[in-house]
């Protein structure tokens, strides 16, 4: 069964999703899913998995530099 993972991010570029692309598709498998809503006001990541957790997603971004909280 997969959650659904919602983070508020400091991701505001392309770019900046392209930088983080890899490490999240590391982190994550090949049947999680994820995606970037850089339109919403919180530059939203949603997140499919079945294993992944949100702690481990949001001490990645930081590892990385980047601001992410998950929203409840």
């Amino acid at each position: 069964m997969k959650t659904i993972l919602v983070f508020k991010t400091s991701i505001t570029k392309k770019r900046e999703v392209r930088f983080v692309t890899p490490f999240l598709n590391k982190l994550l498998t090949k049947t999680d899913y994820w995606n970037f809503d850089l339109e919403d006001c919180d530059n939203i990541l949603r997140v499919e998995t079945q294993n992944a957790k949100a702690i481990t997603i949001a001490s990645l971004f930081h590892h990385l530099g980047f601001y992410c909280e998950e929203l409840q």
